[in-house]
């Protein structure tokens, strides 16, 4: 790879066009088809239009719309598009998103569907119970089978004809189309039984319905990590050379039913998974009869431009989607074509706003860009006549708050108590597997010196020192973090909060602040600090028993999907899980814990513990001068996207006042 001025990689390259079918995409980045909840009943709405269109001013090349249902029988989601009702809003989005070229998503989830919205049963292939719902779906007969492939057909017609530029059918992880070319789905004995035929008529359906001038893709499952009967990188070839001819650009994708998490895993997963396996398609591709000028899209969790361009030299692809990076980062491809990549807000693969496909129909979004799903309504910026800022506090609310108020034109101070800025982010970020957290701490401190913000570091302030500032004509803004709350149990068993835990990881000092012997993880909240932390002390070699009230570990990971992984690992590690379980006393080598149903007690060894309950606001300053803007924990202890979404709030707030 060339190296630009300064030592940095030349990642323009990503930002070059592409041509499909004739049509020429402005760059080699895509924005796929994923789960927003911005729908209006069935169809796209005008959140949808600016969503996109928010992408494709910042580069994208190509993007595909949410995934539309090809026929009636499938809703897997309350607000889950139905093609036949979408045209009004795909010609929305073109005209919106040019010179970016839109694709229709078009699938249908057969049994990964629901029941529950429109009271008809899941079609599939065969009658194979679905592994979450545990619905038995019923088995498709031939008339199914033919208002399917019409589905498609149709769908695709109704797609063009508004303008797309093609659609994207989808038969990867949650479609029917992958439920028909897998052994663990699909146990016909009819024509079907070849596993591919389906496809095959899928896709010429299409063809034929959008003609030759239009782009046909596909997002296919190559591997379902299931290798005893399911689809493998050696199934998924064979299935390429038989059965894709018709397809312009081919998105490999892994998992199954068996492994929703697999597709879009959180940040425990590296970036760029999908590197070998894509790499074999593409050349399984470049080996087929009618498959030669078939493009390839790497898809799974790229996230850095480096990386994505590393692939296209390296010839695994030709096209990279990025959707995670770019619901982060609009403006990714156009600070790789302006030469400053650096500027690129990290992606952390969190999960925790962008994977929305929950029963509380929350709208996609990501925590450090708040304004993601939410652009016809994003926060303002800080603007009016440049002033004197103090911002108390240099957690993400905090760091937040003095980057767009430094971008407005404002002169701003921020000072932090501890000798380094990031707050309770660097402390999230030491606990196992949420390394990625952290990337957002040099970010920020790299926008703040690029804008001029003044960083003190190792500064307590009083309250003397607010009524200074707000006397001098400076507005104040208090981003002054959290501390830890109440013990729920007693005794007098050494413990730490998650937090001092955590620091002490930071300062390599554990052994120091834990005594020897077996360590009890309390973990009331059920999200990943606890099953980190719990990760951590095994694999220090530490006997660890992590209790919580709810009936599995991490119950708060099932919304990043990682719940099944995080036991998983839990289970390797070597962990006691006390499920249904309270701790209640902790002292003299031992712990008694309490069954949350019967109250039946039992004790197990307990040297130390570390308490992940829920902390309190560390508000002093506020309650001694309740006018001043706040944000972040000094509210209420939440997560980055609330300190982030608030930062830029009291922004606002602190300048007007």
């Amino acid at each position: 790879m060339t190296v630009r001025e300064g030592g940095l990689p030349a990642v323009r390259g990503l930002a070059d066009p592409v041509a499909l079918r004739g049509r020429v995409a402005p760059s080699r980045v895509l924005f796929g088809p994923h789960v927003t909840n911005l729908g209006v009943r069935r169809a796209l709405s005008p959140r949808h239009v600016a969503y996109y269109a928010r992408r494709a001013a910042g580069g994208a090349g190509v993007i595909v719309t949410e995934t539309a249902s090809v026929h009636g029988s499938d809703r897997p989601y309350e607000r889950a598009p139905l093609a036949a009702d979408c045209a009004p809003g795909w010609r929305a989005v073109v005209d919106a998103c040019r010179p970016a070229l839109v694709l229709a998503g078009l699938g249908h989830a057969g049994a990964q569907g629901s029941s529950a919205y429109d009271q008809q049963a899941l079609w599939a292939p065969s009658r194979v119970a679905d592994v979450a719902s545990r619905e038995v779906p019923m088995e498709m007969e031939q008339p199914e089978i033919d208002a399917l492939v019409a589905g498609f057909a149709t769908a695709a017609g109704l797609a063009v004809a508004a303008g797309c530029d093609g659609v994207e059918i989808d038969a990867g992880q949650h479609s029917l189309l992958r439920q028909f070319l897998s052994g663990l789905t699909n146990h016909r004995t009819d024509a079907y039984a070849d596993r591919d035929r389906l496809l095959r008529e899928v896709l010429a359906a299409v063809r034929s319905s959008i003609g030759d001038r239009h782009v046909l893709g596909l997002r296919l499952c190559c591997d379902e990590l299931a290798p005893w009967a399911g689809i493998t990188p050696d199934s998924a070839a064979a299935t390429l050379t038989s059965a894709c001819h018709d397809a312009d650009y081919v998105v490999p994708v892994r998992g199954s039913g068996l492994s929703v998490w697999a597709t879009r895993p959180d940040l425990h997963t590296p970036p760029g998974f999908n590197t070998v396996l894509c790499a074999r398609i593409r050349n399984t591709a470049a080996g087929a009869h009618g498959c030669a000028e078939q493009r390839v899209v790497l898809q799974g969790s790229v996230v850095d431009p480096v990386a994505a361009q590393a692939a296209l030299d390296d010839r695994v692809c030709d096209l990279v989607e990025m959707t995670r990076a770019q619901i982060t980062e609009p403006d990714l491809v156009a600070h790789v074509r302006a030469g400053t990549p650096e500027r690129i807000r990290p992606c952390t693969l969190s999960n925790q706003h962008s994977t929305v496909l929950d029963v509380r129909n929350p709208v996609v979004s990501d925590e450090a860009e708040p304004d993601a799903g939410h652009e016809t309504d994003p926060v303002p910026a800080p603007d009016g006549p440049a002033r004197d800022v103090l911002v108390v506090g240099g957690g993400p609310a905090g760091l937040e708050a003095a980057r767009v108020l430094g971008a407005a034109g404002h002169r701003v101070r921020l000072v932090e108590a501890a000798p380094v800025v990031g707050g309770a982010l660097l402390l999230a970020a030491a606990v196992t597997g949420r390394e990625r957290m952290g990337l957002l701490v040099p970010w920020w401190t790299a926008e703040l010196a690029r804008l001029g913000v003044r960083v003190e570091t190792g500064v307590r302030v009083s309250v003397d020192d607010l009524d200074t500032a707000t006397g001098d004509g400076t507005a104040v803004l208090l981003a002054t973090g959290s501390r830890p709350g109440p013990l729920a149990w007693t005794g007098d068993a050494p413990a730490l909060a998650a937090a001092e835990f955590e620091a002490a990881v930071l300062a390599g000092s554990v052994d120091a602040a834990l005594p020897p012997g077996p360590v009890v993880v309390h973990d009331p909240l059920g999200d990943w600090t606890g099953v980190g932390i719990a990760e951590q002390l095994a694999a220090a070699g530490r006997a660890t028993v992590l209790v919580t009230p709810d009936p599995v570990a991490g119950t708060q990971l099932a919304r990043t999907g990682d719940l099944a992984p995080a036991n998983a690992r839990l289970d390797r590690a070597g962990v006691v899980r006390a499920l249904h379980s309270r701790l209640r006393h902790a002292g003299a080598g031992r712990a008694r814990l309490e069954h949350v149903w019967t109250g039946q007690s039992r004790v197990v060894e307990c040297a130390a513990v570390v308490d992940c309950g829920h902390r309190l606001p560390a508000d002093e300053l506020w309650r001694a001068r309740p006018h001043l803007p706040r944000a972040g924990d000094c509210v209420a202890p939440r997560t980055v996207y609330e300190a982030v979404l608030e930062g830029r709030r009291a922004a606002v707030e602190a300048v007007l006042c």
